[in-house]
């Protein structure tokens, strides 16, 4: 029998690893480009409207784009009301094939939930520089949400499946009221946290886009960790910890805490933390990943917790609709990309998720790398994800 919590600890490990490109990005101050969003209170018209757009600050875009926009948008947040999101829009540096370039949305990793950690007012990483302009070089414009919460009003909604499908389906639809040409085909595409995300993005995107003429086409995810609700609901002071435990995980418990809490606040998960725990999930939801581990390093995950989790009535239900993944009802192919070297979120978790949706008849598609570990995966998935996606994009 596998042990939960070991596996738990590896992936809140692992989402750090994500992050270790953004550590400097996130100690500079951020860049707006003229819309800053973050305590917008006018009108927030129906989901996918396009609210503002100015031109992105060239210091902010990517190596393939032509052009570069932030736009402000319409979405719902976790708690079912209007919000409003912001994302980055990139288009390519070839002329648009008739109908349109087609359009790739990008889920991005973990930044933190505060508004200085917004990705389209920050520079973005060497590999994701790299991951975007491919895809801009390949026909595809780019639309890279920063999830509701993110440099707007309120918190975003960390590991919320629902919730950042919202978000990124609504910012793909605004982003065509754009005056640019772009096609009414589109695809999802992710890396960790954000292959989760791209992975409930699949799930709900055709019903999330209904009447707004979009024509969802398929999802690359690498580095997913799918099934992620089974791990937390393991959490509690009795959990089993490596000795000397990087201090990034606290971080994620610490994001992890405070994206329920602020959910739920009638499962009053206060009642499990410790006066610790309860300071570190206040703290994570306005501050940067690499500052708020730094800030956490003598705790440790078990030492946020008087109780398990699983003790407050409610709680283990909740978890599984915050952050629990679909396994079924996708409408169009799914791209799977491991590393098998990666030790931050375990290649289990994506082989198993793969038999499942295998189980229940979904059309997938699974691609290993024996020789990368979870960031190289992302790079190394592409020549691959490249035939997968002009496939999906065919007529």
């Amino acid at each position: 029998m596998r042990n939960f919590s070991r596996v738990l600890v590896a992936l809140l490990l692992g989402l750090a690893s994500l992050m270790g490109s953004h550590a400097v990005a996130a100690a500079t101050v951020p860049d707006w480009s003229g819309l800053d969003a973050r305590f917008y209170d006018g009108p927030i018209p129906a989901p996918g409207a396009l609210i503002e757009s100015v031109p992105l600050n060239p210091a902010l875009s990517v190596a393939g784009a032509a052009s570069a926009y932030r736009i402000l948008y319409s979405s719902t947040d976790q708690h079912q009301r209007p919000a409003v999101g912001t994302a980055a829009v990139f288009t390519p540096r070839t002329p648009a094939p008739e109908g349109g370039w087609p359009v790739v949305a990008w889920a991005h990793g973990t930044v933190g939930l505060g508004d200085d950690c917004t990705p389209s007012a920050r520079p973005r990483s060497p590999r994701d520089n790299e991951y975007l302009s491919h895809w801009l070089d390949q026909g595809y414009a780019v639309v890279a949400a920063d999830y509701v919460g993110l440099g707007t009003p309120g918190l975003m909604s960390y590991l919320n499946g629902t919730a950042t499908a919202h978000g990124i389906v609504d910012a793909v639809v605004a982003a065509h009221k754009l005056d640019l040409p772009l096609s009414s085909r589109w695809a999802v595409v992710g890396q960790s946290q954000g292959g989760g995300a791209a992975i409930d993005t699949a799930r709900w995107a055709t019903e999330f886009s209904a009447g707004s003429g979009l024509d969802y086409r398929g999802v690359v995810a690498t580095g997913t960790p799918a099934n992620v609700a089974t791990l937390v609901k393991q959490a509690g002071p009795d959990m089993a910890v490596p000795p000397n435990l990087d201090p990034v995980a606290n971080a994620y418990t610490a994001y992890i805490v405070a994206a329920l809490r602020e959910a739920r606040p009638d499962l009053d998960l206060n009642r499990v933390l410790t006066p610790a725990g309860r300071a570190a999930a206040d703290r994570a939801e306005t501050v940067c990943l690499r500052e708020l581990a730094d800030s956490l390093s003598d705790m440790t995950v078990p030492g946020f917790f008087t109780a398990p989790l699983a003790s407050v009535p409610g709680a283990v239900e909740y978890v599984d609709v915050h952050m629990g993944t679909p396994q079924s009802g996708f409408d169009a192919p799914i791209f799977l990309g491991v590393g098998l070297q990666d030790r931050d979120v375990p290649p289990d978790m994506t082989l198993k998720f793969y038999d499942q949706l295998v189980a229940n008849g979904q059309d997938v598609v699974l691609h290993t790398y024996p020789d990368d570990d979870h960031s190289s995966a992302v790079l190394a998935s592409m020549r691959d994800s490249t035939p997968f996606l002009q496939g999906v994009f065919a007529d």
